[in-house]
């Protein structure tokens, strides 16, 4: 007796579906009302102005998804849901800000939150609308021809005070702990994370240094990578400086 395959192709197409739906989670989002398009200089990862253009300037603040700075530099894919107006593929955001609006996870730039719409009449009606909601998951970040670089913050003070931030930090790991070592000898210190994304030291170690990082995956996988580059002795407050490593994704 022939047995029939169409029974087997519909249990597997909605095994593929399912499985696909429960990839996201749902939520709502806002914009940043007095955005010019991209996210804000000011946001509290402590990115700077850098938190505005990353990513073309499609960023976002997060409320639970900014786990005390954790979260910083996070990438989701944010997908709207009414038919009418919203894209199947929404739109991928940078977390850079904390931030909360009524029932939403995330707040985001009014350029990212025009890029769920199918086109640009549908994105205009998105905005007027204000609020929406959306489906989201976490996605690796990717930054070709880019490395992780090492950003001085302006309120360094050399030798006797280091704070820097990381940018573009790639894949779909957060960066849970970062230690600076000397490169004569080894030794390593641990440092502090002041707040959102920002790490800092009031006795950094002396001559050039060296950073380790920290990837923590949602599975418990954790890992250190070390730079290929060094921080030069005379480092100095408001230089970036390229650690010379990509993250595969």
């Amino acid at each position: 007796m022939a047995l029939s395959l169409r029974p087997l192709l519909i249990l597997l197409t909605t095994l593929f579906l399912t499985t696909e739906a429960a990839d996201f989670i749902h939520s709502r989002a806002a914009y940043y009302p007095n955005s010019d398009e991209q996210g804000t200089d000011v946001g509290a990862c402590g990115f700077g102005s850098f938190g505005a253009t990353i990513n073309g300037g499609d960023v976002s603040a997060a409320s639970d998804l900014y786990r005390n700075g954790v979260g910083c530099g996070d990438c989701y894919q944010v997908r709207c849901t009414n038919s009418q107006y919203c894209s199947d593929k929404g739109v991928t955001v940078v977390i850079t800000d904390s931030g909360s609006g009524p029932n939403t996870d995330f707040i985001l730039s009014s350029r990212a939150f025009g890029r769920m719409a199918q086109t640009k009449d549908a994105a205009a009606s998105l905005l007027a609308l204000g609020v929406v909601d959306i489906e989201y998951r976490r996605v690796s970040c990717s930054y070709p021809n880019k490395n992780i670089t090492i950003k001085i913050d302006e309120n360094s003070n050399y030798p006797y005070y280091l704070a820097f931030v990381l940018w573009y930090q790639q894949g779909d790991k957060d960066i849970t702990a970062v230690q600076l070592c000397e490169t004569q000898n080894f030794v390593c210190k641990l440092l502090d994370r002041s707040y959102g994304a920002v790490w800092t030291t009031t006795s950094p170690p002396s001559g050039p240094l060296s950073l380790k990082m920290l990837l923590s995956g949602e599975d418990g996988d954790e890992s250190w990578i070390v730079p290929v580059n060094n921080i030069p002795e005379n480092w100095k407050a408001g230089e970036t400086y390229d650690t010379g490593v990509q993250i595969d994704v």
